[in-house]
C-alpha cells in the first residue's frame, strides 16, 4: 500500500504499484485474448500523481481499432479494485515493437495458433504441428500486425505477428 498525504490533511491509501502491474497482467488483449496488455507489451508505465494513477500504453500501430476498447478494460479492471481516478497517457514515441512482447507472451501466442515475432522477420515453424517449412500466403493477415502463412508439412493457414 502507498499512503498519500493530499492538500486539508487528507490521507488516501492506495495499492502499490507491483500490484497494480499484477493486476493489469490479468487484462487480456481484445484482439488475441490469450495475452495480456502486459505480455503484449503496450503497458509502458504506472505511476501514482497525486492520488490520481496514470497508466500510459503505446498501442501496437498508430489509429489502432482497439485502443479505445483497451482504455476501457484497463479502467473497468482498476475500477474492480476500488480505484476510480485513473488517467491514461497515449504514448506513441517511441512507437510500440514486437521487442517490448515478453518471452511469455510469444510463448502464449504459439500455443494458440499464432507464430510469434521472429528476427528473421518471418515464422520459425508452423505453430500448429512445428515443422520449418511455411509460406507466405499474404503479408495481410486478420489485423494488420500479422501476416497469414501456410505450413508445407499439415498444409494448415496461421497467423505470423509481423516484427515491427
Amino acid at each position: 500500500m502507498v499512503t498519500t498525504c493530499l492538500s486539508g490533511g487528507h490521507v488516501v491509501k492506495s495499492p502499490d504499484i507491483d500490484t497494480v502491474w499484477q493486476w493489469l497482467d490479468q487484462v487480456p488483449d481484445p484482439e488475441i485474448p490469450v495475452i495480456s496488455l502486459v505480455d503484449l507489451g503496450i503497458v509502458r508505465d504506472v505511476a501514482y500523481q497525486g492520488d490520481r494513477l496514470r497508466i500510459t500504453l503505446s498501442p501496437t500501430y498508430s489509429g489502432c481499432p482497439a485502443t479505445r476498447v483497451i482504455e476501457e478494460d484497463v479502467r473497468t479492471a482498476m475500477r474492480d479494485h476500488g480505484i476510480e481516478q485513473v488517467i491514461i497517457n497515449q504514448q506513441i514515441s517511441p512507437p510500440w515493437t514486437t521487442d517490448w512482447m515478453s518471452d511469455k507472451g510469444k510463448a502464449k501466442l504459439q500455443d494458440y495458433g499464432i507464430a510469434p515475432p521472429s528476427a528473421k522477420g518471418q515464422p520459425e515453424a508452423c505453430p500448429i504441428c512445428g515443422a520449418g517449412a511455411v509460406s507466405l500466403v499474404s503479408q495481410f493477415g486478420s489485423t494488420p500486425c500479422k501476416a497469414h502463412w501456410r505450413c508445407e508439412e499439415c498444409r494448415e493457414s496461421f497467423d505470423y505477428f509481423k516484427c515491427i
